[in-house]
């Protein structure tokens, strides 16, 4: 059996998750250190023999690096946002959505549904602007539901924090997807923790341009988000401007961003851009999400 050096049995790659200690007050240089507790530096140590064996550096994932079995197709070796403090009535998991002010989503492109255009379940990283991932969501929607239904299909979207934890839900059902017909519009619904309605996304009737409220818990409205005639936008950037309710004052918005004309044309995997106050509700953040994802699915979905 391999022995590791003494000192040398913490892996490499480890970075400390907590800061030195403050001191408490003036003339304070920190905690006494017991005499004679451990070497006062490496060179107390004894040297080990030229034919010690070489050490065995274990392989622990880091800490913001994790790895579970609902991800598994997640990338390795990116980097996780430290989670901040939760601010007063937050849901547990939105304290992320606290910090930031934008949010940059990410459609992962599935091979098999490129070389074979069978639908899989959709999988999105969620960043914020500093190219942290704050969330990873997957699609949970029952093959013949994704084959049958195409963009329309209602689905489940699971949002989980770092640990893997599902810290969103987001429901939509299955609604009529005419344009011409001004009942049975299409919505989502957005829980955290999930089975906990915090709002929802509902489709208001209009002939070319897509409108939506965005509601709280208790279906009133908060805010309007209304975007151009999509059918009319190629090669550019689409914006989706978050307004208040009297439509003058326009507080955020949410970008399908033009990703290039090979990824456009042969995938529907789609990057999304979302902006909004930094002193916005984290529930009505998080609602924004939910409107990101149905537009998405509304709009940009069908294979090309």
């Amino acid at each position: 059996m391999d022995i590791p050096h003494l000192g040398t049995n913490s892996p490499t790659e480890y970075t400390s998750q907590h800061p030195p200690v403050t001191p408490q007050g003036p003339g304070h240089t920190g905690y006494p250190k017991p005499k004679g507790a451990y070497p006062e530096s490496p060179t107390d140590y004894t040297v080990p023999p030229p034919n010690y064996p070489v050490a065995v550096q274990p392989r622990f994932p880091i800490q913001n690096q994790p790895v579970y079995d609902n991800q598994p197709d997640g990338p390795t070796g990116v980097s996780w946002m430290p989670a901040p403090s939760a601010p007063l009535n937050c849901p547990p998991g939105l304290e992320y959505l606290s910090q930031i002010d934008q949010i940059l989503i990410h459609q992962q492109i599935e091979l098999l549904e490129v070389l074979t255009g069978f639908e899989t379940n959709n999988k999105f990283e969620i960043k914020n602007s500093l190219g942290q991932r704050v969330y990873f969501a997957v699609e949970d929607t029952g093959c013949c539901t994704r084959n049958c239904c195409g963009p329309c299909r209602p689905f489940t979207l699971r949002i989980l924090d770092n640990l893997g934890r599902e810290v969103i839900t987001m429901e939509r059902p299955l609604r009529c997807d005419d344009c011409c017909c001004p009942c049975c519009l299409q919505e989502i619904e957005i829980q955290a923790p999930p089975g906990v309605p915090i709002g929802y996304i509902i489709q208001k009737w209009h002939p070319y341009l897509p409108k939506y409220a965005v509601q709280n818990e208790k279906r009133e409205d908060v805010l309007k988000i209304i975007g151009p005639c999509v059918a009319c936008r190629c090669c550019t950037d689409i914006d989706f401007k978050i307004k208040s309710l009297d439509e003058e004052t326009i507080v955020g918005k949410i970008t399908k961003h033009w990703t290039g004309f090979l990824r456009e044309a042969f995938t529907d995997a789609d990057n999304f851009g979302i902006q909004f106050p930094l002193d916005l509700d984290v529930k009505m953040k998080a609602a924004m999400l939910g409107a990101c994802f149905l537009i998405d699915f509304m709009f940009f979905e069908e294979l090309k």
